[in-house]
């Protein structure tokens, strides 16, 4: 038995003023809760035990399987709230690493120093402070003349002096198991009604008991979010770590105030990405490529050396070398190979483009199999929907489909086959044909010299 986490994630959010609750409202591409997860995670090894009460079935939903759950019925204050955590940990962890869903930018590493300087000390709660100019709603850090911490006094509570004091209680403990939850029954109820935590260093302090304060070297973590507000200013937190992170691993970031990289991305060693642009979800970039400027990249894969300007990119697979854009879109189920060249304003959705395929601009495939090294010229579309099926179209390798070309689907283009610019495909051709017209059909067969 060493440390287990809990995460406090029942509160009502009111101030957020919406109907989804405040630990699911996303920051950096996740919902708030998830960042938490996985940083007490990483901390102690385990998952968490999750305190849920408003939107209970919402948040379940979304955290699934990577957390235990418990119930506040009646949101009575964060002293309330761990009580419920009670039945799942009492004899069964030695620590309790305790923070709320609502501080998602609080690391792993913090939690484990915060773990690690309470272990050292011999009194029953460490608790995580900042030094802020601006108390942001946490509560003050009163300390004694010998500099042990003596309570944290709410801000509705502190007198003009403690109101001077700059360093703030996060909202981030570790306990001693023994000793929390026979305490927690000793919190007083306060004027409305609740039972707040933080009553929990006066009541240690009363029995002579030591609490520490580990202060937080980057305040930006502290950032807790009530408002549509905070959020903003925690994603812009959030944003800035991401950048940093991948400028000092080797992606170059030409500016990182237009740059959005959800958290969860990776990108190669000496990718570029240009102002505007936007890596969303589960995105993998390889190595050596170069993104935007103005380009949209979400839950997609994309090999070494490409080549995107300009673009959206959505649930698509990208090979290598491979050259979008400007004004491509890669929607749902499209799949490039390698040295795939699309040209701008071309659209590709639940397709695959072989090795080398040449995709002119204006272009539409759709619902398509698309041979090696075949041409597409300018203005080709792929009719796939007769208004009530989609159909499929094949293009074998080596074909040159001319401009404004239409393939009406279901339909196969044989190996080396041509059709001529303006062409309405309405039957398959055959391997080394040409077909031309509207409706198309066959003008001649090609020989070796052709």
């Amino acid at each position: 038995m060493s440390t287990t986490s809990v995460i406090l994630a029942a509160g009502f959010g009111t101030r957020m003023r919406s109907k989804l609750p405040k630990v699911l409202h996303p920051i950096g591409g996740h919902p708030m809760i998830w960042h938490a997860l996985q940083a007490v995670k990483t901390a102690t090894g385990k998952p968490p035990v999750v305190v849920i009460g408003h939107g209970a079935e919402d948040v379940r939903e979304a955290v699934g399987e990577n957390a235990t759950f418990t119930i506040q019925e009646e949101q009575l204050g964060t002293g309330h709230a761990l009580q419920q955590a009670e039945s799942l940990l009492r004899n069964k962890t030695k620590y309790v690493l305790v923070t709320s869903a609502d501080l998602p930018l609080l690391t792993s590493q913090t939690f484990l120093n915060l773990i690690d300087e309470h272990k050292k000390q011999p009194g029953p709660i460490t608790l995580l402070t900042a030094i802020l100019e601006d108390a942001r709603g946490f509560g003050q850090v009163v300390r004694g003349s010998d500099g042990q911490v003596q309570a944290i006094v709410e801000q509705a509570q502190a007198t003009p002096d403690q109101l001077n004091i700059r360093e703030l209680n996060v909202g981030a403990y570790c306990f001693d198991a023994k000793w929390l939850w026979d305490a927690l029954k000793r919190i007083p109820i306060s004027s409305k009604g609740e039972y707040y935590l933080t009553d929990l260093v006066g009541i240690a302090v009363e029995h002579g008991l030591a609490v520490k304060a580990q202060t937080l070297s980057d305040v930006s973590e502290s950032i807790g979010i009530n408002t549509r507000v905070h959020l903003a200013e925690a994603e812009e937190a959030l944003r800035q770590r991401i950048n940093r992170d991948f400028m000092l691993s080797g992606v170059t970031i030409v500016d990182p105030k237009t740059t959005y990289i959800d958290a969860g991305v990776s990108i190669g060693q000496d990718t570029t990405i240009w102002p505007n642009t936007l890596l969303q979800g589960e995105t993998f970039i390889g190595k050596e490529c170069t993104l935007g400027p103005n380009t949209v990249v979400r839950h997609s894969k994309m090999g070494a050396g490409c080549r995107v300007l300009a673009s959206v990119i959505e649930h698509a697979v990208i090979e290598n070398n491979v050259n979008i854009g400007p004004f491509g879109h890669l929607r749902k189920g499209s799949h490039l190979a390698d040295g795939v060249h699309m040209g701008n304003f071309g659209e590709v959705k639940n397709s695959h483009l072989g090795p080398g395929v040449k995709m002119g601009h204006f272009s539409y495939i759709g619902d398509a199999t698309i041979g090696q090294d075949v041409n597409i010229g300018a203005g080709t579309i792929t009719c796939n929907y007769d208004g009530k099926d989609k159909h499929h179209t094949h293009i074998e390798a080596g074909a040159f489909i001319g401009s404004d070309t239409m393939l009406v689907a279901p339909i196969k283009v044989g190996k080396a086959a041509r059709t001529g610019a303006g062409s309405v495909v309405t039957k398959d051709v055959p391997d080394k044909t040409v077909v031309a017209g509207i409706p198309a059909r066959a003008i001649r067969k090609l020989d070796n010299s052709d």
